[in-house]
């Protein structure tokens, strides 16, 4: 349907789309400094695919080296179903070397690969197998401290296995049979908190906490293998998925000894139906734990005696929006085995910024302040006094290096390239490792000198040949500002050569809930190969972070408060007719589309706004938030039974009545994240109303469709029901 009155621009393969890594995105990742920082590690795909090898580079030598070249796991189909369901939480798509561990202190290195589990003992080493058990996987594998073993989760029990010889050795005991697991973060944990770990060393080697976590209590949701041929346990899961406003896993926290010994559970006495969300050990054998409330507005910083349990209250954070939970706990040392206080992120100001607090829980001194947040702690340097952190201190559509000094000052920027700086710092906080891109610039990563502020090498810099055969070009950024004041930032993607003045049909793309902003000076944007496709056919693309994004403020992310499904729509829709002033849209040619929240969106902007949006495509859409997760939902919406009217406001189901326009539901019937039950629910209160809808369906998919042919087939589908829609 590309306009006749516009230039033409040769329209890519629909299989571009589904492809990944996209154009100039296969680039290294998990980029990590040996412990004596004289080389860095990455994983990189040098076929620019999924499958990725470990590579090391010698920072003296400027050499380039490949440490390991994967022969298995070059598969999904080769993973067990523990595995993937990881997988999916981390939403890891790479395949081959998907991660891998330094020892603290040396030289060996550590990585699962093809369901096995290796060490090298130097780089040059020959890779050997570390025994397990065949059939049963093993999970989330790491060096001790003192690197003389590695402990692993099998079958729901810890192990460890010392590396100069012997057989493994089980320190938890007693969740067999029972249902419960000892060293596994549960779902909640995994999939909302950012807590991925279950069991934590101590500094000495000599103990390990970790959580005992006892779901039996949840009732079994059940996902069926509808696409599948076999019948029995493979053709079904069973999940103890915690639905909102129902009962959480029982977590308890204990230590044990390596050498063997009873359990010492921490003092949790006081907290009922609360989230273990953080653990770390301090530098003095003392176990921390940040615990929160159910309702997620107040939450302990708290420190165990190791020997005892006993607990005592380090610092407490209290919020009337909400507590976004961060990994920017940092303790500081004044020698070995000596805490002195710790560095401590907060949003109590309205945005979150840093703080230096004594050993003793005493607030010392405010790191950072104003209207702009903290993205990431990277590095402390006590010696030298200067915290280093990455923010949005400059434009929220950017994130720079910074550093501030320990004993109060102004913030210095250390990146000057526009666009999002991703940053690695070395073990001593003299050089780090860029990792930067931009609209127009694909990812770069380099390593610099933190004084001398010179490039030392050049990591990556790679013309990716696809970028220039499919001529993509960025979008345009644009800012809209509401009758409140409140500033709106938007991508749009316009057809090649286009006139303005002319309206053109328009496809909103949109997420819209918390936590993600999808509008900024990055290479995704430009490599939003859907919009880009969209455009080349004569559409207008249009993106923009509503209230309730993330990145703005913890005032402008509150505004859902309660009401999930509400100002989010309402921006949408306002700037739908700000483009349509500028003469830029067709008010009476308007799509949407999105995935997961943004599958939401879409449902919800079509029902609500039927004068607005005619067209929605519905990936994987919570329809109603009762039938969503305790953790996620609950943060935003209170439980079911406090804030009713607010859950069934914010359910598509309600406002059915109202659909005018056409909507297409796409879902995953194994997704396990949001069940297909919410798009069955969809459908019938689209039966009640006796509204017509379109559904695809992919039988063997999860939350994130992975098979090529199905990414390629969804796409033809989607492209269809737009052109014949709009």
């Amino acid at each position: 349907m590309q306009d006749p009155d516009q230039p033409m621009r040769k329209l890519f393969p629909i299989e571009e789309i589904a492809r990944i890594p996209a154009p100039g995105m296969a680039v290294p990742v998990n980029i990590q400094f040996s412990p004596d920082d004289r080389m860095l590690t990455y994983l990189y795909s040098p076929e620019h695919n999924l499958v990725n090898h470990l590579f090391a580079f010698d920072v003296n030598g400027q050499q380039h080296q490949v440490i390991v070249s994967p022969a298995g796991g070059l598969s999904e189909s080769e993973l067990t179903l523990e595995e993937k369901l990881r997988r999916e939480r981390e939403r890891q798509r790479a395949l081959g070397v998907s991660t891998y561990e330094w020892v603290k202190k040396g030289k060996r290195i550590l990585y699962p690969l093809g369901g096995r589990l290796y060490v090298k003992d130097g780089l040059e080493s020959e890779a050997r197998e570390l025994m397990a058990v065949e059939g049963k996987p093993v999970i989330d594998p790491h060096f001790s401290p003192d690197g003389s073993m590695v402990s692993y989760v099998q079958d729901g029990e810890i192990y460890v296995l010392d590396l100069n010889g012997g057989q493994p050795v089980q320190v938890t005991q007693g969740v067999n049979g029972t249902g419960k697991t000892n060293g596994l973060a549960e779902y909640i944990a995994q999939e909302e908190m950012g807590r991925r770990r279950g069991y934590w060393w101590s500094p000495d080697s000599r103990l390990m906490a970790f959580v005992e976590v006892d779901e039996t209590h949840i009732p079994i949701y059940r996902i069926m293998h509808q696409g599948k041929p076999q019948t029995g346990d493979t053709a079904q899961e069973d999940h103890r998925y915690p639905f909102a406003g129902a009962e959480n896993a029982h977590v308890r926290l204990g230590i044990v000894p390596i050498a063997g010994g009873s359990v010492t559970w921490m003092n949790l006495d006081g907290y009922e139906d609360f989230y273990l969300a953080r653990v770390d050990w301090l530098p003095d054998g003392r176990l921390s734990a940040q615990i929160e409330n159910r309702e997620q507005t107040s939450l302990d910083l708290v420190v165990f005696n190791a020997e005892t349990g006993e607990r005592s209250l380090l610092l407490r954070e209290e919020s009337d929006i909400w507590i976004n939970l961060h990994d920017m706990f940092r303790p500081l040392t004044s020698g070995e085995g000596t805490f002195e206080g710790f560095i401590w992120a907060s949003e109590r100001s309205g945005y979150r910024h840093l703080y230096h607090y004594d050993s003793a829980g005493r607030q010392i001194r405010q790191l950072t302040l104003g209207d702009w947040m903290v993205d990431s702690l990277v590095g402390i340097d006590q010696q030298q006094g200067f915290v280093y952190f990455t923010a949005t201190r400059k434009t929220p559509l950017e994130s720079h290096l910074y550093r501030v000094p320990l004993s109060g000052g102004m913030p210095q920027r250390l990146t000057h390239e526009p666009g999002m700086h991703q940053v690695v710092m070395d073990h001593y906080c003299r050089r780090y490792v860029d990792s930067y891109n931009s609209l127009k610039q694909p990812p770069v990563i380099n390593l610099v000198d933190i004084e001398s502020r010179t490039t030392l090498a050049v990591l990556f810099k790679k013309e990716d040949p696809r970028t220039a055969e499919l001529g993509l070009e960025p979008p345009q950024v644009i800012s809209f500002t509401n009758a409140e004041g409140e500033v709106f930032y938007g991508a749009l993607y316009l057809p090649p050569g286009y006139t303005p003045g002319k309206p053109l049909p328009t496809i909103v793309h949109v997420y819209g809930g918390p936590h993600a902003q999808m509008v900024q000076n990055d290479w995704d944007s430009t490599v939003n190969m859907r919009a880009q496709y969209l455009a080349r056919m004569g559409f207008c693309v249009f993106m923009m972070d509503n209230r309730g994004s993330a990145r703005r403020g913890l005032a402008f992310e509150g505004h859902i408060k309660h009401r999930m499904g509400t100002v989010e729509v309402e921006d949408q829709a306002f700037g739908v007719s700000r483009l349509v002033e500028l003469g830029i849209t067709d008010p009476e040619r308007v799509g949407v589309y999105g995935w997961s929240y943004g599958g939401y969106m879409s449902a919800l902007c079509l029902v609500k706004k039927p004068g607005t949006f005619k067209v929605a495509v519905a990936g994987a859409p919570v329809t109603h938030y009762d039938g969503y997760d305790t953790h996620y939902t609950e943060r935003y919406m209170g439980t079911p039974q406090e804030n009713p009217q607010g859950y069934e406001d914010g359910s598509v189901m309600t406002h059915v009545d109202n659909l005018q326009g056409h909507l297409m539901i796409v879902h995953g019937l194994i997704d396990e994240n949001v069940h297909f039950r919410h798009t069955a629910r969809l459908i019938n209160g689209l039966i009640a109303a006796r509204k017509p809808y379109e559904l695809l369906l992919f039988p063997d998919e999860r939350h994130m469709p992975r098979k090529l042919e199905d990414r390629v087939y969804m796409e033809e589908r989607i492209f269809k029901f737009f052109v014949e829609n709009l």
